[in-house]
Formats: structure tokens, C-alpha cells, sequence
């Protein structure tokens, strides 16, 4: 299955993709969050689909769609993870996975806008294939790492560069402003997001091809990425796990280009579907009076 969510932001409603056509599933009474998770809601939401399918409403043209799954408890993202990106950020590649996190207030759509944040010179993007936890994971072997993913996800792991590498201390505050995790436009479960390990993802600005790369190029793989991460926190169903990108960010061009207002990305991953973002600059909100 393909599962999307739509409507209004922080209103989302459910939905899922039947041959490439976006239908309401509202009427299953339940969102893409925690508690459907954990509690087998990909095999209820299968059977709702199977009795209803020739009743479900199909969204119009121009529907929102916001992030496929409802916020979760955490955003981890694996930094580093593909040599060739190592390299063009002057970095070692590591001898285990960078983690840092990102914060769950940055999710948004995949169409939705990128806001500079306030202060910014360095706005950056980065494609990245994200894993969707479906079942609590805590110690989990490598062997069994797999049966806890309940689908994947396109995501854009927008980071401000100033903040994350100038401004001392950890990543994490270049990587959790708002809109900085454009998250879908579909949650694809395993069965069909084809090979993992040989996904193409490509990340353009403006029309020029900036990334072109391959999972394939993984330094450190899937299964492993969700036992190691479960052996320093338990991962909750709906979690995210962002497993890195690959060469072609801003800041490796030399000299290196960074996003302002007016600039479109478009992004994508093989069978995960394509989202694009136009950039904004940050808008101080209006006082009331």
C-alpha cells in the first residue's frame, strides 16, 4: 500500500494511492500516527481498502497532501552516510553513524513551502530515503531489523549550515527549523518499495540537477542503521529514521550555493514519488494591536 494524508496543515486526513489515483480513507476512523502502528493498523487500513474500494472518494485536483504519517515522537537522522558525500563536506567517513535529530515541529508536506529561517545565509537541501518504524524497537539484532519498518518515505533533510557547523555544538539546530523536513508525498510499505539497497534518489534547484545517487552507495545499510540506533533509544512506531545523502549539496560546490527565496527544489526516490518546495524568506508574523 501507498499511504498519503491530505487537507488542511495540523487537520491532515487519511488517504492512500490506488493505481496512482489519491482516494479518502477518512471513514477508517483512524490516523497514521502511533497508536495505528503499534496496534496493526497497516493489515485493518488493508482490509478497510479491500471492502470499500469501489465506494472510497477520490481527492481532486490540487488536494494538499501533507506528511504521510502523523508527527512522531522523534526524527533521527544518520549523518554521512554515503562516501561520496563524506568527501565533498571534507569529512572522514565514519567508523559508525553520526546520529543527531531532528526536531518534529520542522515536518511539514511535500509541497509545502521552505522557509528561510530567520538569520540564515546558509538554507542547504538534501534527499534522503527515510524508514518509517512500525512496531516498538529497542536492542534489535540486524537479522531481524527489517520486520520493524512498517514502509519508507521520501524526504528533503533541509539543514542551515551556519547554524548546524559555525555555531558551536551539535548539529541539531541547523536541522530542526520549521519546514525543514518536507516529509512524502507517499509512506510506501515494504512490499512496494522495491530494493532498498538500489533506490535512485536525485534532488534538482531551480531545474539543475544537484544530486544524482544510489542507496547502493550506502556506507552503512538499513537493517544495521535500526539495530544500532535501537541500542541508544527505544524507537516508537511511526519514528523516522533519515538515512543520509549523497553528494551534490549546497555546500560542497565550490564555491558553494546555498537556497534563497524564489528557488524551487524538486526531489524524488524510485517508487516513492517525486515533491517539490518553493522557498520563502522568513516573514516576521504581524503584531496584534
Amino acid at each position: 500500500m501507498k499511504l498519503i494524508r491530505h487537507g488542511v496543515l495540523y487537520k491532515e486526513k487519511t488517504g492512500i494511492v490506488i493505481a496512482d489515483k489519491y482516494y479518502d480513507t477518512s471513514a477508517f476512523g483512524e490516523d497514521y500516527n502511533e497508536q495505528f502502528f503499534e496496534s496493526g493498523g497497516l493489515a485493518r487500513l488493508k482490509e478497510f481498502v479491500d471492502k470499500n474500494k469501489g465506494s472510497l472518494k477520490e481527492l481532486p485536483a490540487g488536494t494538499r497532501l501533507g506528511s504521510p504519517v502523523a508527527r512522531p515522537s522523534k526524527i533521527v537522522c544518520i549523518g554521512l552516510n554515503y562516501a561520496d558525500h563524506a568527501k565533498e563536506t571534507g569529512a572522514t567517513p565514519p567508523p559508525e553513524p553520526v546520529i543527531f535529530m531532528k526536531s518534529t515541529t520542522a515536518l511539514t508536506g511535500p509541497y509545502d513551502d521552505i522557509i528561510i529561517p530567520r538569520g540564515s545565509r546558509k538554507t542547504d537541501w538534501e534527499v534522503e530515503l527515510a524508514v518509517v518504524i512500525g512496531k516498538k524497537a529497542s536492542y534489535v539484532d540486524e537479522k531481524d531489523a527489517l520486520n520493524y519498518v512498517a514502509g519508507y518515505c521520501l524526504h528533503n533533510d533541509v539543514s542551515e549550515r551556519e547554524f548546524q557547523i559555525e555555531r558551536s555544538g551539535t548539529w541539531d539546530k541547523g536541522k530542526g527549523c520549521d519546514t525543514f523536513a518536507p516529509l512524502g508525498p507517499v509512506l510506501a510499505t515494504p512490499d512496494e518499495a522495491g530494493d532498498i539497497d538500489k533506490l535512485r534518489l536525485w534532488l534538482t534547484v531551480n531545474g539543475k540537477k544537484m544530486q544524482d545517487g544510489t542507496t547502493a552507495n550506502f556506507i552503512f545499510r538499513i537493517p544495521f542503521l535500526i539495530s544500532y540506533v535501537s541500542q541508544f533509544m527505544t524507537l516508537l512506531p511511526g519514528d523516522v529514521i533519515s538515512t543520509g545523502t549523497p553528494a551534490g549539496v549546497g555546500m560542497g560546490f565550490n564555491p558553494q550555493t546555498y537556497l534563497k527565496p524564489g528557488d524551487v527544489v524538486e526531489l524524488g526516490i524510485d517508487g516513492l514519488g517525486t515533491s517539490r518546495q518553493n522557498v520563502k524568506a522568513y516573514a516576521e508574523p504581524e503584531s496584534k494591536s
